[in-house]
């Protein structure tokens, strides 16, 4: 019982990288996972050139997590807690399948995103497209990939004639 509370802790929060960057609101654990969620889910040589990690994905959520009230973000912390380990219940593909999300290869964390993106199970779905939300958001929040689509918004002078000097400045 000891050692599975062990790995149990250790599954949950150690063996983790130290992140690259900053990141003031999520944790080391958090971190790994939503760089390894964003490579997989928006792929270098993608259809869009920008990856999800060239995008910022993580520094979006980071982000984004702060400004959501503390109830939303306790429930994203979860989804990404149960995301990252849930492949201990449903195994990954291949050799080491069990492993965290995090520590799976390119192509296994795709095989499990597929495998949850068309899962006969509707809640399977619905926890894939909350995860899948919020990436969206992030990789199309980067100016890259809006400049890659076309979108970007342009800048646009607008001129001051003498009666907008009448008023004052809002």
């Amino acid at each position: 019982l000891l050692s599975a509370g062990g790995y149990a802790a250790w599954r949950t929060l150690g063996g983790y990288p130290a992140p690259a960057g900053d990141y003031p609101r999520l944790a080391r654990h958090e971190v790994a996972f939503v760089s390894a969620a964003a490579e997989a889910l928006f792929p270098a040589g993608g259809a869009v050139p920008p990856s999800g990690l060239e995008a910022g994905i993580p520094v979006y959520v980071d982000r984004y997590l702060g400004d959501v009230p503390p109830r939303i973000r306790f429930l994203i912390r979860c989804l990404f807690l149960f995301f990252e380990h849930a492949t201990f219940f449903v195994a990954a593909p291949g050799a080491g399948g069990r492993r965290r999300f995090s520590s799976l290869s390119v192509v296994q964390r795709t095989a499990v995103l597929e495998r949850w993106r068309r899962a006969s199970f509707f809640p399977m779905r619905l926890v894939f497209t909350s995860l899948r939300a919020i990436f969206t958001m992030g990789y199309f929040a980067a100016p890259s990939v809006l400049r890659q689509l076309g979108l970007a918004p342009y800048a646009i002078a607008t001129p001051v004639g003498e009666a907008d000097l009448l008023y004052p400045p809002i």
